[in-house]
């Protein structure tokens, strides 16, 4: 029995050898079939519009169909679920983001249904959504960042911001600043930005860290204060704006989106994809679209963004143990 193994050692050997060749094979003919997008939010708003923008190039670059597959639920968690137990070929690819990928993990970290980083192959960082620092104008005296945190512990406690709900990034926003400010507040979650806009404006809650899709409009006309810029670079439609990171030291807060693929996809289809995408973002076409849906674009290297999504899952998961933030 020995010597039958040992004989066929040989062929056993030219064998896998002979599959390198198929496999190099089948990722140079990549893509050669239908590709789908899986976003795990419904249409409309910036993610989705990330994903159509992205698929879009794509298939005209490829000639072949870039399906864009709307699986919300579950905070992204319905769609990311399905993203990573799909077939790992590159045939299948998905948005991530910081709810699936770093904030909703941290805060379920014993029933979340998939890994954020070790279940998902990173492609791509498309772009980050920039939260702004808006106090009601009449209810807040102050004028700067300084001046807020002063206000602050002038009234410990007194003070009540709005956020999305428990665990949104504006929730987890704010607390990272009152962390790093040493300050207090008390925090009001609604149930979306919607009527937390609405209690924003009426003086219910007096400071947010909201979208700038949606304050923004409130700054420009008078009824919020913008403070400053939560991102990785100043915000383009208000560059004169500071950045928080530059005022509060170890603030860092970027809601992010990013393409991303099943783990055990073939590196040489991520890095593929990878190129492609980080180049068509750096066209001023693909720029001045994202721009239009307050995107500010990133289109990183699979390698980079693979570090990022593990550096995030890290940061925001002692963010809530520092702050005792429960899931509801």
């Amino acid at each position: 029995m020995r010597r039958q193994l040992i004989s066929l050692l040989p062929a056993l050997a030219l064998g896998a050898l002979g599959l390198i060749p198929g496999v190099h094979a089948q990722e140079a003919a990549f893509p050669n079939k239908p590709i789908r997008l899986i976003v795990p939010v419904p249409p409309g708003g910036a993610a989705d519009g990330m994903a159509r923008l992205v698929a879009d190039h794509l298939q005209a670059k490829w000639g072949q169909p870039v399906l864009v597959d709307n699986k919300p639920g579950a905070a992204s968690a319905v769609g990311l679920g399905l993203l990573a137990k799909a077939p790992p070929d590159g045939y299948t690819i998905g948005m991530g983001n910081i709810a699936a990928n770093a904030i909703n993990p941290a805060l379920q970290p014993a029933n979340f249904p998939f890994h954020p980083v070790k279940d998902f192959a990173p492609i791509s960082l498309i772009g980050v959504t920039p939260l702004i620092l808006v106090v009601n104008a009449e209810k807040v005296p102050a004028r700067t960042v300084p001046e807020f945190v002063a206000y602050l512990k002038a009234n410990p406690g007194k003070i009540a911001y709005g956020s999305s709900g428990t665990g949104s990034s504006l929730h987890i926003g704010m607390e990272l600043f009152l962390q790093k400010t040493g300050t207090t507040m008390l925090h009001v979650p609604y149930k979306g930005s919607a009527p937390m806009m609405t209690d924003l404006l009426g003086g219910q809650v007096v400071a947010s860290m909201d979208a700038a899709t949606t304050s923004w409009p409130q700054v420009q006309a008078g009824k919020l204060r913008a403070l400053g810029v939560a991102g990785p670079e100043r915000a383009f439609f208000a560059p004169e704006l500071p950045l928080l990171r530059d005022m509060v030291n170890g603030f860092d807060l970027k809601p992010w989106h990013g393409l991303m693929a099943p783990a055990g996809t073939p590196p040489a289809i991520v890095n593929k994809i990878s190129e492609e995408v980080q180049s068509f973002l750096r066209t001023p076409a693909a720029m001045a679209k994202l721009q239009a849906m307050g995107v500010i674009r990133v289109g990183n290297s699979a390698a980079e963004f693979q570090s990022f999504m593990a550096a995030e899952f890290e940061l925001y998961k002692k963010i809530i143990q520092d702050a005792g933030i429960k899931a509801e």
